[in-house]
């Protein structure tokens, strides 16, 4: 991991001035799910936080639609997720000291804005790289929200992923060994249809169902059937690297089940899928065309170069790397230790 910094820090153009790593913090499986977060909150302050969250709930959901999600949140629950993940936003809530239906809430509202772009790409050798930047609405408070968590189950890290304090979702991690997933929003997302999804079909929150493939599937067709079949509560693209040559999928979701399945077709020159906010199959628009950039970049590069240095260097480019930009992840599931995230600067 400190190679691949020093390395990134000298690399001209690849890093900006104010671009950083983000802290890195051990979540413990093996704790009651109500005090997993404590270590993590420690190093934050709870004023600060309660702050943030309060701006991301004014802003994302008007105040009528706030009075009524609150406790509609709180009492349902246990209903919206299996046991472990109640038992964390519990925890979260009473460590900070905020009603736990706004902890509910603040999570469903990330579900609904994540303008993001993806890439997966195998090189020469058969060695599969995925890489993202996540974009999102008011990105200097989530750029000081970001951080980098290792799972740890039995003293080993069971999977890695990148989020926001007080979000117990993933939409980008990596199980080591086996497969990395990252999900960009398919659609604007209303609230409404969010939570009609969440409250009354029980549907799987996005990020929360990558967390289950990365906590639950041994292998890349595991989490690939999971992350394809599972109703989750927003249209979503997932893209899948795995660490066998040909393991690279997009799936695009419909709320109940895939709408298309793209899979890495090296042998007939598709070594990799550039994956924004729209089908890949349509023209993204010209006031929104990120994939365009990337491709080029992408070609550019060329097979026989692709790394995760140079991904990261794809990921920069612009639009791709844009005024909302959060943070860009690297990784390769088959080197585990390259996973890296840098909070970027603004553009």
């Amino acid at each position: 991991m400190i190679g691949l910094h020093l390395l990134l820090l000298l690399a001209p153009g690849l890093l900006h001035a104010q671009d950083y790593a983000p802290p890195r913090y051990n979540v413990s499986l093996d704790r009651p799910p109500e005090q997993r977060w404590e270590p993590v909150l420690r190093h934050y302050n709870h004023t600060e936080l309660k702050e943030a969250m309060e701006h991301i709930l004014r802003t994302t959901l008007p105040g009528w639609v706030h009075a009524i999600i609150r406790p509609l949140a709180e009492a349902e629950l246990l209903f919206l997720v299996r046991k472990e993940y109640a038992g964390e936003i519990k925890g979260i809530a009473r460590t900070l000291g905020v009603n736990l239906g706004d902890v509910v809430a603040l999570n469903l509202c990330y579900e609904a804005t994540a303008f993001c772009t993806s890439i997966i790409a195998q090189d020469n050798n058969g060695n599969v790289y995925h890489g993202r930047n996540l974009d999102y609405n008011f990105p200097e408070i989530l750029k000081k929200l970001t951080l980098d968590l290792d799972f740890i189950k039995d003293g080993k890290v069971a999977y890695t992923g990148t989020t926001f304090v007080g979000y117990i979702g993933l939409w980008t991690g990596q199980r080591p060994y086996e497969f990395t997933i990252s999900g960009d929003a398919r659609e604007r997302g209303e609230w409404w249809k969010n939570a009609i999804s969440a409250f009354f079909k029980r549907n799987s929150p996005v990020s929360w169902l990558i967390r289950d493939a990365l906590n639950d599937d041994r292998d890349f067709e595991a989490a690939a059937l999971r992350l394809a079949k599972t109703p989750i509560i927003a249209e979503t693209y997932y893209i899948i690297g795995g660490t066998e040559s040909k393991e690279g999928l997009v799936i695009t979701r419909n709320r109940d089940g895939p709408a298309d399945l793209w899979p890495l077709d090296p042998l007939r020159g598709e070594w990799f899928h550039v994956e924004t906010n729209y089908d890949h199959w349509t023209t993204p628009p010209p006031s929104d065309d990120r994939r365009t950039p990337a491709i080029n970049a992408m070609n550019a590069t060329g097979q026989a170069n692709i790394n995760t240095e140079t991904l990261f260097k794809v990921l920069s480019v612009k639009p791709v790397m844009n005024s909302i930009t959060v943070y860009t992840t690297v990784m390769s599931a088959a080197i585990p230790e390259k996973y890296t995230t840098w909070v970027r600067s603004k553009v």
